[in-house]
């Protein structure tokens, strides 16, 4: 996969500086090489990693790095672009339009442009973030890159670890835009944009979903424009290759798989995972949809000894600590796709992110009830009643209610992380006193809140969907298939979250999404007769991985797992009495529920294991000197 990295800033003479392109170590142990680096008086450009023409280009003294693949807006752009390359028409937008020639690019990108003539320089990614960037400031402008951890190793930054990162990792099972693992580094959030002019830096959003909250569209013209324009993006997502598609049996990847066979009236080539374990296995509903289209199903049963054997490979693949343990099902399934002689899949993400299938969705929307009561009722009479008297604990239906009125008293979003471990017992009780004085423990939730409130909505269902379409799919679902299919060696596209139909989720009301308590009601009314009846009645699940369960009872992965908690318990983080409680709540209890923070945990020791390493070998590498020259990951 290609890779960028570059500084822009303003040298003292006055003059701007733009370097873009690859150094000549890799990041973390991996083999790099050298780009070829072709100067002017005031920017430096670089031919890296199989970017092709149509990524790079070099027009005066503006350069313009691109990946990704973009379609614009105007038809004198579109030619432009066929003509001398996407990279090139991007110049042609800025010279025109300056820092909003974003608003004409579409589609999945990540885009660097200096312009040395006028000492301005611009980063940018996409509308859904399925493209990241990091940034770093530095005197008079900022490093970027693909990778937070080349931004780090530049040195004007220093990769130095965060332990606001290590905290917001352990509570979010990732590191949450806009923070990283490193200090000084921020990712880029979804449509955002980092603008250089002079010596001044912004940051600022070039594009940002316009919801609706009451839809005047006459629902049967909504369906047919909704059909449509699914069958566009598909189209547009599978192009003229021969695309596959990641298929679970849930609603979205039934879908895409059902319109590509549509369009290419042929049958589709399918990949599905399953696992050997009770409520966890979907593989029959894989099945239904795949007798449904006629596809040719691929099938892979993953094992407790495929996850023994990937759990550092999956580590070291991220250039920061990821924690979604499903990333293993997503691997091998993009292997089994590779292996088969695909080169591209089509994946489901985002459909319930933009028409309303996540369960919180509707399990909210009952908590939200409570506060359309008067606030003298629930003040005056239903809290203390309900929550001044613990013997009501001992009456079934009054523990319900008072567990009701707890949860539904706290504002939405927190009310969100009711179930997370790092707000079910007291954080003192889990970090060393040293670890909790250095970091915000407030700072999920702030990010959270931010992301929440930032909408055109005032409704609580477009405000969690706006909110997951940062934190479950740009934090997580997007990280974790990128990641997993570039280690496979296979590319993916997402039409669910093509522009055009997310614009389009943003006309409806939120009523049409979720209808009652009915998830995703307008997606499932309007496909009805095409999915089959058990897909649309089918509740949502994915590919969650049995870690807990598994790990009670195979001992291979018990002894990753125990061995490389007794590692992390001497980091200096948490206490170790908390780590032997967790794995002792795992063996007496919900091997589960309480797996999923051993896996969290696993796999942040086993990359900070790695990070160690490869900190060394770095140093290692350069006695000339070049040990803190930038590198980058491909």
């Amino acid at each position: 996969m290609s890779a960028i990295f570059g500084v822009i800033n303003v040298r003292h003479d006055g003059g701007s500086q733009a370097v873009l392109g690859r150094m000549r170590h890799a990041d973390r142990g991996m083999e790099g090489r050298r780009g070829q680096i072709v100067t002017t008086d005031s920017a430096a450009f670089g031919s890296i990693d199989g970017l092709t023409p149509a990524q790079c280009h070099q027009e005066g003294l503006v350069v313009v790095a691109l990946l990704g693949e973009v379609r614009f807006d105007s038809v004198p752009l579109r030619q432009h672009a066929e003509s001398f390359g996407a990279a090139a028409a991007v110049a042609k937008a800025y010279g025109a339009l300056g820092a909003d020639c974003l608003g004409q690019m579409h589609g999945a990108f990540a885009v660097a442009i200096a312009d040395g003539g006028r000492d301005r320089g611009l980063i940018a990614i996409d509308r859904m973030a399925i493209r990241s960037l990091a940034f770093a400031t530095v005197d008079g402008g900022i490093v970027f890159g693909t990778s937070a951890a080349a931004v780090a190793a530049h040195p004007a930054v220093g990769r130095r670890l965060s332990r606001q990162g290590i905290f917001n990792f352990l509570y979010c099972e990732n590191v949450p835009a806009p923070g990283t693992i490193f200090e000084g580094v921020a990712k880029l959030l979804p449509g955002q944009r980092v603008v250089v002019e002079g010596r001044s830096v912004r940051k600022d959003f070039y594009w940002q979903l316009q919801y609706c909250d009451r839809s005047g569209e006459p629902e049967p013209a909504l369906r047919a424009e909704f059909l449509r324009l699914l069958r566009g993006c598909v189209a547009r997502a599978a192009g003229d290759g021969d695309a596959g598609t990641f298929l679970s049996g849930g609603t979205d990847s039934s879908t895409v798989t059902g319109i590509l066979t549509e369009l290419r009236r042929q049958p589709t080539d399918t990949y599905s995972i399953g696992f050997d374990a009770e409520g966890y296995d979907e593989m029959a509903y894989a099945r239904i949809a795949a007798r449904h289209f006629r596809s040719r199903a691929h099938e892979y049963y993953v094992t407790p000894g495929d996850v023994a054997e990937v759990i550092d490979l999956i580590a070291n693949a991220y250039d920061e600590p990821f924690g979604n343990a499903s990333a293993v099902p997503t691997y091998y399934c993009a292997k089994l796709a590779q292996a088969d002689g695909r080169e591209l899949l089509l994946a489901g993400d985002g459909g319930d992110e933009l028409f309303g299938g996540n369960a919180r969705y509707a399990k909210q929307k009952v908590f939200e009830t409570y506060w359309r009561l008067p606030g003298i009722l629930r003040e005056g009479l239903i809290e203390p009643a309900l929550l001044g008297s613990p013997w009501m604990d001992r009456i079934a239906p009054l523990r319900k209610a008072r567990s009701y009125v707890q949860q539904a008293r706290v504002p939405l979003p927190d009310r969100l992380e009711t179930y997370n471990f790092l707000e079910r017992e007291a954080l003192a009780e889990i970090f060393e006193p040293e670890f909790l004085t250095a970091i915000d423990p407030h700072q999920p939730r702030d990010i959270a809140r931010e992301v929440f409130f930032r909408t055109t909505s005032g409704t609580a269902v477009n405000r969690m969907m706006h909110l997951d379409l940062k934190e479950t799919l740009a934090d997580n679902d997007l990280r974790k298939v990128n990641g997993m299919c570039e280690l496979a060696g296979i590319r993916v596209r997402y039409p669910m979250l093509d522009d055009d139909l997310v614009a389009f989720s943003g006309r409806l009301a939120p009523d049409q999404k979720v209808k009652g308590l009915r998830l995703r009601h307008f997606f499932k009314e309007s496909l009805k007769g095409f999915l089959p009846d058990e897909i649309i009645a089918k509740t949502k699940h994915g590919f969650g991985l049995p870690f807990g369960v598994w790990m009670e009872r195979d001992a291979g992965l018990r002894e990753i797992a125990v061995a490389s908690l007794q590692s992390f318990k001497h980091r200096g983080y948490v206490r170790p009495a908390y780590v032997d409680r967790l794995l002792h709540l795992h063996e007496a209890s919900h091997a589960g529920y309480y797996g999923v923070m051993i896996w969290i945990v696993m796999m942040l020791e086993r990359w900070l294991d790695a990070e160690q390493r490869a900190r060394v070998a770095a140093e290692d590498y350069a006695p000339s000197g070049e040990a803190n020259m930038p590198c980058a990951r491909a």
